[in-house]
Parts: C-alpha cells; structure tokens; sequence
C-alpha cells in the first residue's frame, strides 16, 4: 500500500510538464500525457484494490512524511486506505480519465488546450487528496484545492463576461460552507487534540459527553462545509451557473469531484454522526428538503445542461438523506452509480452541444435521434438509469435510499421516515419526468431548427467511446450492491456494503439488512411504488411531448404563476442578490471610501507631505559648494564638542 501516493502524484506529473512545456507540444502530445497520467492514476488505485482485498480489509496508514510537529499537535503528509477510500480513489480516476479522453475531442480546436488540461489533472490530483487523506488538514488541503480548480475550470473561458462571474460565484459561496467547515475542525481539535481519522473514531467512541451537544455542534458545522460543497440548500445557488465552464468540467464537477467531496466527508465522519441523532436527522431533512426543490426547478428548464445541473442537487439530496438516516454505505453506493449515469449524462450533453454547434436550448432542438445515433443511447441509457428504470445502475441505489428512510425511526421524531420516503418518492416522479421531457424535446419531437444552416453530426470516436464504456456502468454498476430483495432472486450477494462497512459506522435506528419476511415485505412494497412512480413520470412526459405534443404552450398560461416561480428558480438568486450582494456591494463602497480613501490613503498621504516639508525645508542646504559642507562640517565639530564639554562638566 505504501506506493497509493503514487495516484496522487502522476496527476501533479502532469501538471508539471502541461503547465510547463505544453505551449510547445503537439495538442495531442498534450492531452495524452494527461490522461495517462490519470490512468497512472486508475491503475494504482486498482492495485492497491487487489492487494486490499488479498490482505482481507481492514485500515492500512501509509505515512509519506511529518508535514507538523508542534506537541500536541501533529499533523502528517498521510493517506489512509480502506474500502471507501479505494472506492471514492477508483471511481473518481475512472470517470476522470474517460473525461479527459473525451476532452481530447471536445476541446480540440480550443486556444486554451495546455491550460485546461493542466487545470484538469490538478483537479483529480486534489479530489485524490481529499479522499486519501489520513486527517482532517490534509483532507482541507484538497478540500480548497478543488474549490480553487473548480473557480479556474468554470472560468475557463476568461473572455466571455458570464463565465468568470459564474467563476467567482462558485468560489465565494464556497467559501461561507468552508468557514463553517473550519469552525468544526478547530472544535475537533479543541475536544480531541487530533486531526487523524483513526484516532478521532477512537476517541469519539471512548469519550462521552453529556447530551452529545459538542458533538452535535461539531457535526453541524461539518455539514455546513458539505452544503456549500456538495451545493445542499440554501448554498446550492453555485452550482447550476458552473455550466458557463466547458462540458468536460460539467462532467468532472457533477459526476466525480468536487460536488461528492461532501457526501464522502460526512460518510468519513459517520462515527461522529452516529453519535447525534439530531445532527442526523438536520442531515436527512436537507438532502429531502434540497432532492424536491431542485427537482422541481428541473421540470421546467430549457437548457439542456441546467436541466441535468439541478439533478445533480437533487441527487445529492438523495445521498444526504441516506446519510441521515444512517445508511452511510447506501450513500456512498448511489454516489457510485452516479458517477456514471451522470457523466454519461454531461458528456451526451456535450456531444449534442457539439453537433449543434453550441446552441443548449432545448426548444431548438428536436429530432436529433436520426442524426446522432450513438449519443441518443447513450442519453437514453443515463436517463433511464438516473429515472430508477429497474435493473439498471439507478435502480438499484435511489431504490435502497428510498428503502432506509422508509423503515427508519428516529427517536426524537418517529415519523420521520414515513416523510422523507413520501419526499422521496415525489423526488423520484420529478425526475423521470424531467428526464425524459429532454428525451422527447432533444432527440424525438420534430426538429426545431434550420437543418440545412446547423447540420447536426454525430460526436467523433474520442468522445463517443468513452460515452459508451460510461453507458455500460450505467447499466451494470448497480449489480455489485444489490438489495436482499434481488440478491436473494439471482442469488448475486451485496458486494458492496461489507467492502465499505469497516469504514463506516452503522446507523441505530436504519435496518440496513432486509431478510426477514417483514422486511422482505416492505421492501417488494417500497421498490413497486418506486417502479410504477418512475414509469407515470416517463408516461406522463411522452403524453405531453410526444402524444400531445403543443399542449404544454396552454398549461404555461393556465398555470402561468406557478410556472413562471419554477422557471425562474423561486427567486432565490434574485433573494440573495438584493438581500446579501446589493447590501454588501454598498457597504464596501463606504467602506472603501472611509477606510480606504479616507483612513488608509491618509495615513499614507500625510506621511509623504510630512516627508515633502522637511524636504523643502531642508532643501536650502544643499547648495553643491564644496565650502559651504565645509562650514557645515567644522560648525557641527565645534558643536558636538561644546556639548560633550558640557556633558562632563556636569558629572
């Protein structure tokens, strides 16, 4: 295990000579080098899967160096490896490197070509940090470091006026969740005297305290670090505007990176969590409160990347909520299959954008299934996979989320579980319908554009292959966590839960086990109003977009109100904006004006008049005559010693 840094560090390779020398590469030079830096990376990571799994488990530390010594306080350039970190290591370097081979296309003829692909390897290199981090520093340093490569991803296209605003955007939202996060380390460290995973889990399990508020209170800041991450409710608001980056970066962010670093996080905390049950129940009912309201923003969007940002907040709103309900490991699961159905989704996005010449509104779209074969199955397969069509990837994970929250049974509010499975379920009907709505407005209602002036296309083989390895995990990635419902039926056991579980702490009060017949029970129940959800919201959008194609033009203006909050996001931006941006854009101008201009200008300015009036007054002594310095000179000596025969006349 001692060479894992090694996933880390050809990632940073790659950064290095990109950064370097790629100005004077070939372009393809360029971007092989940085995909095969991250395969590097894939391959590394796989090895040390094997040799987990040979070794029978457990938690393995591989100390590259001390980093700090200042008793208490130590701090070490650490990794630690066990199941969730090799999964978040593979599934991360998987994604990210189809990702940077479809890059190779998509971004062929860009100016920018080294310096996205530098900016791209130090993306994955700091997700790597993040999630192989043996301590909560370390796991900061990645924490920011793919907040900063995600401001130079989204900005990427610095010319264009939207995409450094998003940018900025994206950063200083991130920014209020990191000062939260920070204010839950330093109490860790205040409580415990340690950053290090191992020993925290140690001594949170040994150490108790009256009531669990501290740890409460810890875990709430935490989470307020993993709301602006991973784009939770009310710092959301960054995420849908990260789409002014290329597509790739879409992909990245949405599927691999940045936006899991939350989930993973809490799922690595989960000891702690375990511990409050209050702190628990704020998590599941934000994921719940967040899975609903993107959802239902996404019903009405037209731009095709928009509509798939706000699903991504809904689909982490689902991980949340398994994670607040104590079922870690199914978080971590959906996680996984999600990082293929959403990437998949993202980067189909992307070669549609791209046979289309860049246009993203949907209602000029249509009927690209004839023109774009590949990338028609390849959306299809994602939206059916993320919709919960059963036996796909999907399927399998949102339908054990909705499974937890149904039979969980929270203390402090038995009734819990009843509503955050109903939210749930709506969630789920939201998403097939809003998922297949872009099917039938993209690739089968009848065309919506000039087809002599765009000439749509189909993507070439560097972005279609990637798209089709990413269909097929999709499809399959879900068989590897099956429920007790289907591993009992094709006699396939959950692979997953028992890799991840040494890392992860149970939850009290979830039945992560379903065997007995009652459980069996509820699970057939569950998992069936979740199939015939997901099918009425694939039926209800081929009704209106493709029955009844038109007849949403008159439920606009019936329900014109309604639509029109949705369509415009309830307004929050426009909120924040006039309640948080205006005022604070005021009270810097007086700020700069007072303190700046009036204090600090001052300041400065009335030092040099200071310094310009003893200049002027000293001025007339520099006459450039040799004796007048002379004069100067013999009058300072006969003074200096009057002075001194004054002084010892005294003593």
């Amino acid at each position: 295990m001692d060479y894992i840094y090694l996933a880390i560090a050809l990632p940073l390779l790659g950064v290095l000579v990109n950064g370097f020398f790629g100005r004077r590469m070939p372009r393809k030079a360029v971007g092989t080098i940085a995909s095969l830096a991250i395969l590097g990376s894939f391959v590394v990571s796989l090895v040390a899967f094997l040799n987990y799994i040979a070794l029978e488990g457990g938690a393995h530390t591989v100390m590259l160096l001390p980093w700090l010594s200042l008793p208490p306080l130590e701090i070490s350039y650490g990794f630690l490896v066990d199941g969730l970190s090799l999964v978040m290591a593979l599934t991360v370097s998987l994604v990210s490197f189809l990702i940077h081979v479809y890059s190779m296309g998509y971004m062929a003829d860009d100016d920018g070509y080294p310096r996205y692909f530098t900016y791209l390897n130090l993306f994955v290199a700091m997700m790597l940090t993040l999630v192989l981090a043996d301590n909560l520093v370390l796991m900061f340093v990645g924490w920011e470091g793919v907040g900063l490569c995600s401001y130079l991803l989204i900005g990427f296209w610095y010319k264009k006026a939207a995409p450094p605003a998003a940018g900025i955007k994206a950063f200083i939202v991130n920014r209020i969740g990191d000062f939260a996060f920070l204010i839950g380390i330093f109490l860790i460290f205040w409580l415990y005297g340690t950053f290090n995973f191992t020993e925290l889990r140690q001594s949170v399990e040994t150490v108790a305290f009256a009531g669990h508020f501290p740890l409460t209170l810890i875990a709430l800041f935490l989470f307020g670090g993993a709301i602006g991450k991973s784009a939770q409710f009310p710092l959301y608001v960054w995420l849908p505007d990260a789409m002014e980056g290329p597509t790739p970066v879409s992909a990245l962010i949405h599927a691999a990176t940045m936006v899991t670093a939350g989930v993973y996080m809490v799922s690595r905390m989960s000891f702690l969590y375990s511990m409050t049950e209050v702190a628990m129940l704020v998590v599941a009912c934000v994921g719940a409160f967040t899975a609903i309201f993107a959802g239902s923003i996404a019903l009405v969007q037209n731009d095709i990347k928009r509509v798939l940002a706000y699903s991504t907040v809904s689909q982490l709103g689902y991980m949340f909520l398994a994670a607040g309900v104590g079922a870690y490991w199914i978080a971590i699961f959906h996680l996984f299959t999600h990082a293929f159905f959403k990437a998949l989704l993202f980067l189909a996005s992307g070669s549609v954008i791209h046979g289309m010449r860049g246009e993203m509104d949907m209602r000029k779209m249509g009927g690209l299934a004839k023109y774009m074969p590949h990338t028609y199955w390849h959306f299809l397969i994602g939206a059916m996979s993320i919709s919960g069509i059963p036996l796909l990837a999907g399927f399998f994970s949102k339908d054990q989320i909705l499974f937890a929250a149904f039979t969980t049974r929270p203390d402090i509010w038995p009734n819990a579980g009843m509503v955050l499975w109903i939210v749930g379920v709506v969630t789920a009907l939201f998403t097939a319908f809003y998922m297949f709505r872009q099917i039938y407005l993209v690739f089968l209602t009848k065309p919506r554009f000039d087809e002599a002036e765009i000439h749509p296309h189909e993507a070439p083989s560097s972005m279609v292959t990637p798209n089709w390895i990413l269909a097929i995990g999709s499809v399959l990635a879900g068989y590897i966590g099956l429920p007790a419902l289907f591993a009992g039926i094709i006699h396939m056991p959950n692979a997953f839960q028992p890799f991840v579980s040494g890392a992860l702490a149970g939850g009290a009060h979830v039945a992560e086990a379903a065997h007995g017949a009652q459980e069996l029970f509820k699970e057939v129940l569950t998992t069936s109003i979740s199939v015939v959800v997901a099918l009425l919201g694939l039926g209800l959008a081929f009704y209106l977009y493709q029955v009844r194609y038109g007849v949403t033009e008159k439920l606009k203006r019936a329900f014109a109100a309604p639509y029109r909050v949705l369509l415009n996001k309830y307004y929050v931006d426009e909120f924040y904006d006039s309640t948080f941006v205006q005022p604070g854009r005021v009270l810097c101008e007086q700020l700069s004006r007072v303190v700046d201009l009036g204090i600090i200008d001052g300041v400065v300015n009335a030092i040099a008049f200071v310094v310009g009036a003893v200049g002027q007054v000293l001025r007339p002594i520099q006459t450039g005559f040799i004796r007048n310095y002379a004069w100067y000179m013999g009058a300072g000596a006969i003074l200096l010693v009057i002075l001194l025969w004054l002084g010892l006349g005294a003593k």
